[in-house]
Protein backbone atom coordinates (compact mmCIF):
# COMPACT_ATOMS: atom_id res chain seq x y z
CA UNK A 1 0.00 0.00 0.00
CA UNK A 2 1.13 3.37 -0.61
CA UNK A 3 0.13 5.76 2.18
CA UNK A 4 0.63 8.71 3.65
CA UNK A 5 -1.55 8.99 6.32
CA UNK A 6 -5.13 9.56 5.09
CA UNK A 7 -8.42 9.05 6.81
CA UNK A 8 -9.89 9.40 9.71
CA UNK A 9 -10.48 13.04 9.76
CA UNK A 10 -11.94 15.32 12.34
CA UNK A 11 -16.10 15.02 12.98
CA UNK A 12 -16.54 18.74 14.83
CA UNK A 13 -20.45 19.07 15.92
CA UNK A 14 -22.28 22.59 15.64
CA UNK A 15 -25.04 24.34 16.11
CA UNK A 16 -26.90 25.93 13.35
CA UNK A 17 -29.90 27.60 13.75
CA UNK A 18 -31.11 25.65 16.40
CA UNK A 19 -30.12 22.34 14.52
CA UNK A 20 -26.97 19.95 15.52
CA UNK A 21 -24.88 20.21 12.32
CA UNK A 22 -21.14 18.00 11.95
CA UNK A 23 -18.41 19.01 10.07
CA UNK A 24 -16.54 16.18 8.66
CA UNK A 25 -13.28 17.80 7.97
CA UNK A 26 -11.71 15.97 5.00
CA UNK A 27 -9.82 19.30 3.77
CA UNK A 28 -7.60 18.21 6.58
CA UNK A 29 -6.23 14.80 4.79
CA UNK A 30 -2.33 14.59 3.96
CA UNK A 31 -2.51 16.68 0.51
CA UNK A 32 -5.67 18.98 1.69
CA UNK A 33 -8.23 17.14 0.34
CA UNK A 34 -10.79 14.01 0.74
CA UNK A 35 -9.08 12.76 -2.87
CA UNK A 36 -6.16 11.32 -0.74
CA UNK A 37 -8.39 8.44 0.04
CA UNK A 38 -9.12 7.68 -3.12
CA UNK A 39 -5.55 8.17 -4.77
CA UNK A 40 -3.85 5.52 -2.19
CA UNK A 41 -5.86 3.25 -3.80
CA UNK A 42 -5.22 4.18 -7.18
CA UNK A 43 -1.27 4.60 -6.57
CA UNK A 44 -1.61 1.10 -5.02
CA UNK A 45 -2.80 -0.48 -7.79
CA UNK A 46 -0.48 1.37 -10.21
CA UNK A 47 2.58 0.16 -8.44
CA UNK A 48 1.12 -3.58 -8.02
CA UNK A 49 1.22 -3.36 -11.96
CA UNK A 50 4.67 -2.01 -12.18
CA UNK A 51 3.54 1.50 -13.61
CA UNK A 52 6.14 3.91 -13.59
CA UNK A 53 4.37 6.60 -14.96
CA UNK A 54 0.75 7.60 -15.31
CA UNK A 55 -0.66 10.25 -16.41
CA UNK A 56 -4.17 12.37 -14.56
CA UNK A 57 -6.42 15.46 -15.62
CA UNK A 58 -8.30 17.38 -12.61
CA UNK A 59 -9.16 20.55 -11.34
CA UNK A 60 -6.48 20.78 -9.32
CA UNK A 61 -7.14 18.84 -6.16
CA UNK A 62 -7.20 15.40 -7.26
CA UNK A 63 -4.12 16.45 -9.62
CA UNK A 64 -2.37 17.66 -6.41
CA UNK A 65 -3.17 14.09 -4.44
CA UNK A 66 -2.35 11.54 -7.53
CA UNK A 67 1.07 14.25 -7.65
CA UNK A 68 1.96 13.18 -4.29
CA UNK A 69 0.93 9.83 -3.60
CA UNK A 70 3.06 9.36 -7.12
CA UNK A 71 5.84 10.74 -5.54
CA UNK A 72 5.56 8.36 -2.52
CA UNK A 73 5.32 5.11 -4.91
CA UNK A 74 8.06 6.44 -7.22
CA UNK A 75 6.26 6.65 -10.11
CA UNK A 76 6.34 10.05 -12.32
CA UNK A 77 3.14 11.69 -12.76
CA UNK A 78 2.04 14.07 -15.53
CA UNK A 79 -1.19 16.09 -15.05
CA UNK A 80 -3.14 18.32 -17.14
CA UNK A 81 -4.80 21.04 -16.03
CA UNK A 82 -7.13 23.96 -16.70
CA UNK A 83 -5.37 27.04 -16.79
CA UNK A 84 -7.93 28.59 -14.09
CA UNK A 85 -6.78 26.26 -11.62
CA UNK A 86 -5.59 28.05 -8.58
CA UNK A 87 -2.32 29.22 -8.44
CA UNK A 88 -1.73 27.16 -4.95
CA UNK A 89 -3.10 23.83 -6.62
CA UNK A 90 -0.23 24.54 -9.23
CA UNK A 91 2.42 24.85 -6.65
CA UNK A 92 1.59 21.98 -4.90
CA UNK A 93 1.12 19.57 -7.82
CA UNK A 94 4.95 20.55 -9.04
CA UNK A 95 6.34 21.12 -5.94
CA UNK A 96 5.96 17.10 -5.61
CA UNK A 97 7.65 16.84 -8.65
CA UNK A 98 4.89 16.15 -11.30
CA UNK A 99 4.84 17.78 -14.34
CA UNK A 100 2.30 20.11 -15.39
CA UNK A 101 0.72 20.55 -18.90
CA UNK A 102 -1.44 23.51 -18.79
CA UNK A 103 -4.96 23.53 -21.00
CA UNK A 104 -6.54 26.69 -22.04
CA UNK A 105 -9.81 27.02 -21.62
CA UNK A 106 -12.93 25.17 -19.40
CA UNK A 107 -12.29 22.15 -17.31
CA UNK A 108 -13.13 19.62 -19.81
CA UNK A 109 -10.31 20.41 -22.51
CA UNK A 110 -7.83 18.76 -19.57
CA UNK A 111 -9.76 15.81 -20.11
CA UNK A 112 -9.61 15.96 -24.06
CA UNK A 113 -5.69 16.56 -23.73
CA UNK A 114 -5.38 13.78 -21.40
CA UNK A 115 -7.21 11.43 -23.52
CA UNK A 116 -4.60 12.45 -26.45
CA UNK A 117 -1.94 11.39 -24.72
CA UNK A 118 -3.70 7.91 -23.30
CA UNK A 119 -4.07 7.69 -27.33
CA UNK A 120 -0.18 7.89 -27.49
CA UNK A 121 0.30 4.94 -25.10
CA UNK A 122 0.15 6.81 -21.64
CA UNK A 123 -1.48 5.17 -18.37
CA UNK A 124 -4.27 6.86 -17.06
CA UNK A 125 -4.22 7.30 -13.44
CA UNK A 126 -7.88 8.75 -14.17
CA UNK A 127 -9.55 9.59 -10.11
CA UNK A 128 -12.95 9.83 -12.28
CA UNK A 129 -12.88 6.94 -14.96
CA UNK A 130 -11.33 4.02 -12.74
CA UNK A 131 -12.75 2.69 -10.17
CA UNK A 132 -9.79 2.63 -7.32
CA UNK A 133 -11.41 6.06 -5.96
CA UNK A 134 -14.62 4.54 -5.08
CA UNK A 135 -13.90 2.47 -2.05
CA UNK A 136 -11.38 4.72 -0.91
CA UNK A 137 -13.92 7.28 -0.55
CA UNK A 138 -16.57 4.35 1.44
CA UNK A 139 -14.20 4.64 3.96
CA UNK A 140 -15.75 8.11 5.39
CA UNK A 141 -18.70 6.33 5.53
CA UNK A 142 -16.78 3.99 7.96
CA UNK A 143 -15.39 6.51 9.99
CA UNK A 144 -19.18 8.51 10.00
CA UNK A 145 -20.80 5.57 11.83
CA UNK A 146 -18.09 4.98 14.26
CA UNK A 147 -17.44 8.78 15.18
CA UNK A 148 -21.51 9.34 15.53
CA UNK A 149 -21.86 6.05 16.97
CA UNK A 150 -25.05 5.50 14.67
CA UNK A 151 -26.05 6.28 11.04
CA UNK A 152 -26.48 9.87 9.84
CA UNK A 153 -29.40 11.06 8.81
CA UNK A 154 -28.71 13.52 6.24
CA UNK A 155 -25.25 13.73 4.76
CA UNK A 156 -24.52 16.70 2.13
CA UNK A 157 -21.34 17.14 0.18
CA UNK A 158 -19.84 18.60 -3.12
CA UNK A 159 -20.43 17.57 -6.28
CA UNK A 160 -18.87 17.66 -9.60
CA UNK A 161 -17.44 13.88 -11.36
CA UNK A 162 -19.78 12.08 -8.53
CA UNK A 163 -17.23 9.99 -7.34
CA UNK A 164 -17.41 10.89 -3.28
CA UNK A 165 -20.86 11.04 -2.55
CA UNK A 166 -21.35 7.83 -4.56
CA UNK A 167 -18.56 6.61 -2.89
CA UNK A 168 -20.16 8.03 0.55
CA UNK A 169 -23.52 6.14 -0.59
CA UNK A 170 -22.02 2.86 -1.64
CA UNK A 171 -19.73 2.73 2.00
CA UNK A 172 -22.88 3.22 3.79
CA UNK A 173 -24.51 0.60 1.58
CA UNK A 174 -22.28 -1.83 2.66
CA UNK A 175 -22.98 -1.16 6.39
CA UNK A 176 -26.38 -2.20 5.58
CA UNK A 177 -25.49 -5.41 3.87
CA UNK A 178 -23.24 -6.09 6.72
CA UNK A 179 -26.30 -5.71 8.98
CA UNK A 180 -25.10 -2.58 11.31
CA UNK A 181 -28.01 -0.08 10.36
CA UNK A 182 -31.54 -0.75 8.87
CA UNK A 183 -31.24 2.34 6.19
CA UNK A 184 -28.93 4.34 4.97
CA UNK A 185 -29.22 8.20 5.17
CA UNK A 186 -30.53 11.27 2.61
CA UNK A 187 -28.25 12.53 0.30
CA UNK A 188 -27.46 16.05 -0.53
CA UNK A 189 -25.18 17.09 -3.71
CA UNK A 190 -24.41 20.33 -4.28
CA UNK A 191 -23.29 21.65 -7.24
CA UNK A 192 -22.57 25.69 -8.55
CA UNK A 193 -25.59 27.13 -10.64
CA UNK A 194 -22.25 27.89 -13.23
CA UNK A 195 -22.13 23.96 -14.25
CA UNK A 196 -25.15 22.26 -12.49
CA UNK A 197 -26.20 19.36 -15.03
CA UNK A 198 -26.92 17.22 -12.08
CA UNK A 199 -29.46 19.76 -10.42
CA UNK A 200 -30.72 20.57 -13.16
CA UNK A 201 -31.47 17.15 -14.36
CA UNK A 202 -32.98 16.23 -11.39
CA UNK A 203 -35.42 19.39 -11.25
CA UNK A 204 -36.16 19.80 -14.49
CA UNK A 205 -35.44 16.36 -16.12
CA UNK A 206 -34.13 15.76 -19.83
CA UNK A 207 -34.75 19.54 -20.86
CA UNK A 208 -32.99 20.67 -18.35
CA UNK A 209 -29.90 19.74 -19.48
CA UNK A 210 -30.12 21.96 -22.36
CA UNK A 211 -29.67 24.84 -20.07
CA UNK A 212 -26.49 23.72 -18.93
CA UNK A 213 -23.21 25.61 -19.53
CA UNK A 214 -19.44 25.08 -18.14
CA UNK A 215 -19.40 28.90 -17.03
CA UNK A 216 -16.36 29.73 -14.74
CA UNK A 217 -17.14 29.17 -10.66
CA UNK A 218 -15.27 29.87 -7.88
CA UNK A 219 -16.17 26.33 -7.24
CA UNK A 220 -13.65 24.85 -9.69
CA UNK A 221 -13.51 22.04 -8.22
CA UNK A 222 -17.90 20.70 -9.25
CA UNK A 223 -17.07 22.44 -12.98
CA UNK A 224 -17.91 19.05 -14.54
CA UNK A 225 -20.19 19.49 -17.61
CA UNK A 226 -20.67 15.69 -18.06
CA UNK A 227 -19.75 13.85 -14.85
CA UNK A 228 -19.00 10.54 -15.81
CA UNK A 229 -21.03 9.00 -12.73
CA UNK A 230 -23.93 11.10 -13.36
CA UNK A 231 -26.38 8.41 -14.09
CA UNK A 232 -24.95 6.35 -11.06
CA UNK A 233 -25.02 9.10 -8.38
CA UNK A 234 -28.51 10.47 -9.71
CA UNK A 235 -30.32 7.29 -9.42
CA UNK A 236 -28.83 6.96 -6.25
CA UNK A 237 -28.95 9.84 -4.22
CA UNK A 238 -33.02 9.86 -5.93
CA UNK A 239 -33.03 6.37 -4.25
CA UNK A 240 -32.17 7.79 -0.66
CA UNK A 241 -35.27 10.16 -0.96
CA UNK A 242 -32.58 13.18 -1.23
CA UNK A 243 -31.61 15.99 -3.15
CA UNK A 244 -29.71 18.31 -5.41
CA UNK A 245 -29.23 22.01 -4.72
CA UNK A 246 -27.58 24.19 -6.11
CA UNK A 247 -25.88 27.67 -5.34
CA UNK A 248 -25.84 31.06 -6.92
CA UNK A 249 -21.99 32.40 -7.42
CA UNK A 250 -22.75 35.79 -5.22
CA UNK A 251 -23.34 32.79 -2.30
CA UNK A 252 -19.76 31.05 -2.70
CA UNK A 253 -17.13 33.58 -0.83
CA UNK A 254 -19.61 34.58 2.35
CA UNK A 255 -20.44 30.86 2.83
CA UNK A 256 -16.84 30.62 2.76
CA UNK A 257 -16.38 33.51 5.26
CA UNK A 258 -18.90 32.06 7.75
CA UNK A 259 -17.66 28.72 7.60
CA UNK A 260 -13.90 30.84 8.65
CA UNK A 261 -16.23 32.24 11.41
CA UNK A 262 -16.90 29.14 12.65
CA UNK A 263 -12.97 27.82 12.65
CA UNK A 264 -13.22 26.01 9.32
CA UNK A 265 -11.18 27.54 6.53
CA UNK A 266 -11.66 25.97 3.71
CA UNK A 267 -11.52 26.60 -0.35
CA UNK A 268 -14.50 28.12 -2.19
CA UNK A 269 -15.69 24.43 -3.37
CA UNK A 270 -16.10 23.51 0.27
CA UNK A 271 -18.12 26.48 1.06
CA UNK A 272 -21.18 25.07 -1.54
CA UNK A 273 -22.49 22.88 1.55
CA UNK A 274 -22.77 25.58 3.48
CA UNK A 275 -25.36 27.32 1.24
CA UNK A 276 -26.98 24.49 0.68
CA UNK A 277 -27.11 23.70 4.51
CA UNK A 278 -29.36 26.70 4.95
CA UNK A 279 -31.58 25.88 1.82
CA UNK A 280 -32.78 22.15 3.13
CA UNK A 281 -32.04 22.58 7.16
CA UNK A 282 -35.77 22.27 7.87
CA UNK A 283 -36.51 19.79 5.87
CA UNK A 284 -33.12 17.97 6.82
CA UNK A 285 -33.09 14.23 8.74
CA UNK A 286 -30.84 14.60 11.56
CA UNK A 287 -27.90 13.53 12.54
CA UNK A 288 -26.73 16.42 9.81
CA UNK A 289 -23.66 15.83 8.39
CA UNK A 290 -21.75 18.64 6.03
CA UNK A 291 -18.46 17.33 4.03
CA UNK A 292 -15.80 19.68 3.69
CA UNK A 293 -13.51 18.49 0.95
CA UNK A 294 -11.21 21.22 0.10
CA UNK A 295 -8.13 23.56 2.09
CA UNK A 296 -8.57 27.43 2.15
CA UNK A 297 -5.16 27.43 1.47
CA UNK A 298 -5.41 26.05 -1.85
CA UNK A 299 -7.38 28.81 -3.07
CA UNK A 300 -5.91 32.48 -3.35
CA UNK A 301 -8.00 35.29 -4.64
CA UNK A 302 -5.93 36.44 -6.62
CA UNK A 303 -5.45 33.32 -8.90
CA UNK A 304 -8.79 31.91 -9.38
CA UNK A 305 -11.80 33.21 -11.54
Amino acid sequence: MVTLGEGNTPLIWDDVAGRKVAFKLEYLNPTGSFKDRGSSLLVSFLKAREITSAVEDSSGNAGASFAAYAARGGIQARVFLPDSASGPKQIQIETYGAEIVRIVGPRSNATKAALKAIAQGRVYASHAYLPFNLPGYATVAYELVEQIGSMPGTVIAPVGQGGLLLGLIRGFQAIRQAGQIDRIPSFVGVQARACAPLWALHVYGLDGLRFISEEPTLAEGVRVRHPVRGDSLMKAVEASEGLFVVVDESEILPARDQLARRGFYVEPTSALVWSALNKILDQAREPIIAILTGSGFKYSNSSSS
